[in-house]
């Protein structure tokens, strides 16, 4: 589905248990691919730093239920600056679009200490948008959001199923190669977040091996969750 030139996609996200979690993830690694990114079969790590305004847009207009709403966040894997990529993740409804543009260490590292000019000359659309969201409408960093994810991929229909564990809030910092940066693990040891993703459908032997319908499927925001974590403890 595509809606003022972004591509959408459906998301289904649960929480499995440990025993649902190792059951699953035997089915469908006996059909699907693991992610070329993997280090090894638990996956690969995931750190971002997500940002919001002044008013916390994402934040309550996640609470809220809001239909159409967005966030932004800079996203590294496996701990390394080879790759930094600025990210545009946009819900309607139940369907999502992810827009990314890639960052140097340079540019991160100024806009982390508050230099939005950096941006000012860039070309790419979403760039712009960030650079306007930096400068006139107060957004800043607000949480680092670390976990591992193990994650399949099926070519018809685009499918992605995806294990993410170990989901931690980066308590002390927002910068994402801070080697002594403290994280608190937000999930309880036995839980995973199971994501599926896919365009139009979901093919028939895909769905009979996640069945999805027999998991309570959840509105489940890693920043929500990770932010008003810190919220709670440390007034952020």
């Amino acid at each position: 589905m595509t809606i003022k030139g972004r591509k959408f996609r459906n998301e289904m996200k649960y929480y499995l248990n440990i025993k649902d979690y190792f059951a699953l993830r035997q089915k469908v690694a006996s059909l699907l691919t693991l992610d070329i990114n993997s280090k090894n079969e638990e996956g690969y790590n995931i750190r971002s730093l997500y940002f919001d305004g002044i008013h916390d847009h994402a934040l309550n207009d996640k609470n809220n239920g809001v239909f159409s709403r967005e966030k932004y966040r800079i996203r590294i894997y496996n701990g390394s600056d080879k790759k930094i990529s600025l990210e545009r993740k946009s819900k309607y409804g139940d369907f999502i679009s992810k827009e990314s543009a890639p960052l140097s260490l340079s540019e991160y590292e100024a806009i982390l200490q508050g230099d939005a000019d950096v941006l000012v000359k860039k070309e790419h659309h979403l760039l712009k948008d960030f650079y306007a969201a930096l400068k006139y409408r107060g957004f800043q960093p607000r949480v680092i959001v670390d976990y591992m994810r193990e994650a399949y991929i099926y070519e018809l229909g685009n499918v992605r199923v995806t294990f993410d564990k170990k989901l931690a809030a980066g308590i002390n910092g927002v910068d994402l190669f801070n080697k002594e940066l403290v994280y608190e693990e937000i999930l309880l040891p036995e839980q995973t977040i199971l994501e599926v993703k896919f365009d139009q459908f979901l093919p028939d032997n895909v769905r009979q091996i996640v069945h999805p319908d027999q998991f309570v499927r959840s509105a489940i925001s890693k920043y929500v969750i990770c932010r008003e974590n810190n919220i709670r403890h440390f007034k952020q």
